[in-house]
């Protein structure tokens, strides 16, 4: 009955173990140590996201790429080389060839060899054992003449976007980046996200710099793609200000969630009731002790609860991750609702009093207008004495 910004504590306690039809199912979850430290592990990270995704970077011939071979033999009068020939040295070099569209090759006196997903050093040894019993001691050297399918793409907000061929050597995602021209937009706000072999992960640019278990190899095929999102929360309830808040920051902890929204309101702000409204997939819900059978959608509606009334809840405060979108409620203290209802009810029965007490003011001023005995005219305010009036017959 009473107007207020959003439910009391005890109700979102209630609400979580009542499960009512017509309300959305959620869970809460006390933050502990234990907690925090999962939400830490779950934290977005390429280095986890692609740990099972990451062949290893040695180079490997595809379809389309240009193939350089060059044939040695130990002395003239070999097979590619000859007495006679005018040539200096006992080598020959094979015209370039790309790989065909059934992935091989093809050497003079070998005959078709496999190219596609091979290495130099394994196609080189491949055609040293076919020419092996018709070259003089044959040795052969592969080299990638022109690179046409080991590519990655960098694309969105880079000041050069386009595919780049992947070095032998192999690249991590801030070279790429670094290729492309870096990003376009230098502030906080700039994402990367990675996409290889169908799976794709994001991540703040920031987190490469600064956690460099992020700035994975690239690989061939994969596509990198660089954009702007500012990240934000919004703040409701008995906070010193209310609205929407960017992070201004590649990450952002709850107690600096906290001092950007102005702090709790001292006068009404019950600080053992600060929730954190967010969505956390099965997995991690399950890890947070949530019975997951009772919720039938792949995103548990999660509320955490902070107990800032606890000196040591704003220690877990300092290491709670904050997320994009996360919503941020401070409720109101018990005593607040109560002071409410006493001022409604003050309200009512003032309402009630009211002309009473302006009708009998009146009529008490009427007879201290015509003369009446002493009155005393009671207000609202400081009470009015007054005195009688004798009338002079003589005057009259």
């Amino acid at each position: 009955m009473m107007p207020i910004s959003g439910p009391q504590g005890h109700d979102i306690g209630a609400g979580s173990q009542n499960g009512q039809t017509n309300a959305l199912p959620y869970a809460l979850i006390p933050v502990t140590p234990q907690v925090v430290n999962v939400l830490q592990q779950i934290t977005p990270r390429l280095s986890t996201a692609f740990a099972s995704r990451t062949p290893p970077k040695t180079f490997r011939f595809g379809i389309g790429d240009i193939v350089s071979v060059t044939i040695f033999e130990a002395a003239a009068g070999g097979l590619f080389t000859s007495d006679a020939g005018v040539r200096a040295g006992n080598y020959v070099t094979v015209p370039n060839q790309a790989v065909d569209d059934r992935g091989d090759i093809t050497i003079p006196y070998a005959g078709a060899i496999r190219a596609k997903g091979l290495t130099p050093s394994e196609i080189q040894n491949e055609i040293t054992d076919r020419l092996k019993g018709r070259a003089l001691e044959p040795q052969v050297v592969v080299a990638l003449a022109e690179q046409r399918t080991s590519l990655y793409s960098v694309l969105g907000d880079v000041k050069t976007a386009g595919r780049f061929p992947a070095s032998p050597s192999g690249e991590r995602i801030l070279d790429a980046i670094a290729r492309a021209g870096g990003p376009g937009n230098q502030g906080y706000d700039v994402w990367a996200a990675l996409e290889r072999s169908g799976h794709r992960a994001a991540v703040p640019f920031g987190a490469l710099m600064y956690e460099p278990a992020n700035n994975i190899y690239v690989l061939p095929n994969d596509v990198i793609f660089v954009y702007a999102q500012p990240q934000t929360f919004v703040a409701f309830g008995a906070a010193g200000n209310q609205g929407q808040f960017k992070f201004d920051a590649w990450r952002l902890s709850l107690a600096e969630a906290l001092a950007k929204q102005g702090g709790l309101n001292d006068a009404v702000a019950d600080p053992s009731s600060v929730f954190i409204y967010r969505g956390e997939t099965r997995e991690v819900a399950r890890r947070l002790g949530v019975n997951v059978n009772r919720f039938d959608s792949k995103i548990i509606p999660v509320i955490y609860n902070v107990n800032l009334r606890d000196s040591s809840g704003y220690f877990l405060a300092q290491n709670f991750p904050m997320r994009n979108k996360d919503v941020l409620y401070s409720s109101n203290a018990t005593s607040v609702e109560a002071t409410k209802f006493l001022t409604f009810v003050r309200t009512i029965l003032a309402t009630v009093n009211d002309p009473v007490i302006y009708a009998t003011n009146g009529y008490t001023l009427n007879a201290a207008i015509h003369g009446f005995t002493p009155t005393t005219i009671s207000n609202v305010g400081t009470p009015i004495n007054t005195t009688s009036v004798t009338v002079n017959p003589a005057a009259q």
